[in-house]
């Protein structure tokens, strides 16, 4: 739910920039610093998203608006439902940054494995 919500084709044009290296881990537990990581991101969307209602119903109320009735009543069109599944799958983009991340590390280092035994191979062949 960003202010700039207009931009969200740009945003996605973008290719994703990646940190190198590797994750400072805190917990024991596999995945327990993944799950933090997506709790951290759910809290941050809470946040920015609490802080925008409490906005919009203090404009509202300065203009007379009954804005729980007008929420009751509205029915979206197909473009708003579209706007707010990008806005959605965007959400899980970031939330599953960090799992995709290891996912695709673990992968290029299997492909170089597997790289280094054919030539080992190849080598002795």
């Amino acid at each position: 739910m960003s202010a700039t919500a207009g931009t969200a084709e740009n945003k996605a044009a973008r290719p994703q920039r990646h940190s190198r290296g590797k994750r400072p881990r805190f917990y024991a537990t596999p995945g327990l610093d993944d799950a933090m990581s997506m709790i951290v991101v759910l809290a941050q969307e809470l946040s920015v998203l609490r802080d925008r209602v409490d906005a919009i119903e203090r404009v509202a109320l300065k203009r007379g608006i009954d804005l729980a009735q007008e929420i009751d009543e509205l029915e979206l069109d197909q473009a708003a439902l579209d706007a707010r599944e990008l806005q959605r799958q965007q959400l899980f983009e970031r939330l599953y940054y960090v799992v995709r991340k290891e996912a695709h590390e673990l992968e290029q280092a299997e492909s170089k494995q597997q790289y280094d035994q054919v030539i080992q191979e190849t080598a002795q062949a």
